[in-house]
């Protein structure tokens, strides 16, 4: 008669091994409970609208009829559209001159704010209040400020002998004024992270440039600026992709106007969507936009590295 085989048996080891993965099991499941909430609200949030505008970026779609598939016929559109061609431009002049000039006023603002002066703290809190101030409410305040005919702005040039201006109803200045209301709120951000940049100098290499007979120029351009240099990036990034994204200014001040002088792109794509009813076309702007901050986000990203990468092999 054969012999049958004996029962196998579980270890001690076995059993800890099992009792370990029920563990892990269970501590997942608990995790996926806390933080399904909010991975559904960004799916639903985020996610999900990306696909849809890139969807709906390849229709003709006015919001209340049924849409139809175009493929790229959006596309092809915003490369022969001058408005497209000249919301563009309106962008690249106001970044081009909105981006240095906040970064270059913030570095030199934060380098006068580092020192050891009275009521310091009261002149950093003044530089950075317009900062937490909704581009609305800012909106609202220098519409009044810059009226052609009872502003405060007029008034002073009235008695400095200076000719009323037309300001945001002049299309040869419109532009420019508003990149001034810019400055004038977001210049205190580059004040604040040059400041706590600032903060992490060290203290013996500017020891030692002084010891070496370094000035404050010597210091300031062998020292402290490379040390800036990290933060200087990310505040390059974080203003070019503020700048290519301003419409809450534009669109409580000049609406775009006057003759299209102020019309950037993100007013482009909200006036192709919601006040010409072509979501397919406003849509295919928008990923034309999103397509450009992602070649500045990868370009920096890239001179970054490579910056990092000569420093360590000249200090190695």
């Amino acid at each position: 008669m054969p012999r049958l085989p004996a029962p196998l048996t579980l270890t001690d080891a076995d059993r800890d091994r099992r009792a370990l993965r029920r563990r892990r099991r269970g501590d997942a499941a608990t995790a996926w409970a806390f933080v399904s909430p909010a991975v559904l609200v960004i799916v639903g949030l985020s996610v999900v609208p990306v696909l849809w505008s890139l969807l709906l970026s390849f229709q003709a779609d006015d919001l209340v009829t049924p849409s139809r598939w175009v493929g790229l016929d959006n596309y092809w559109a915003l490369a022969q559209d001058p408005h497209f061609g000249q919301a563009v431009r309106n962008t690249l002049l106001y970044t081009g001159a909105y981006v240095p000039l906040s970064l270059g006023l913030g570095l030199v603002l934060a380098l006068a704010l580092n020192r050891r002066i009275r009521f310091v703290g009261l002149y950093r809190t003044l530089f950075f209040v317009p900062f937490v101030v909704s581009a609305t409410a800012q909106g609202v305040l220098f519409s009044f400020v810059f009226d052609p005919q009872f502003g405060a702005a007029n008034a002073v040039l009235h008695h400095l002998g200076i000719s009323p201006q037309g300001f945001l109803t002049d299309p040869s200045q419109a532009l420019f004024v508003l990149i001034a209301i810019t400055l004038w709120s977001g210049t205190g951000f580059c004040v604040v992270v040059f400041l706590a940049a600032l903060q992490d100098v060290p203290q013996e290499l500017l020891e030692a440039g002084r010891l070496d007979g370094a000035g404050r120029a010597g210091l300031l351009r062998h020292v402290t600026l490379p040390t800036l240099t990290p933060v200087g990036v990310f505040l390059l990034l974080w203003q070019t992709i503020e700048s290519l994204q301003v419409f809450d200014l534009v669109y409580v001040t000049t609406k775009g106007g006057p003759l299209g002088s102020t019309t950037v792109i993100v007013y482009f794509i909200w006036e192709q969507a919601f006040r010409n009813f072509t979501a397919g076309y406003g849509a295919a702007a928008a990923y034309v936009l999103a397509l450009a901050l992602l070649v500045i986000a990868v370009s920096l990203r890239v001179v970054r590295g490579r910056k990092r990468h000569r420093t360590q092999g000249a200090t190695s």
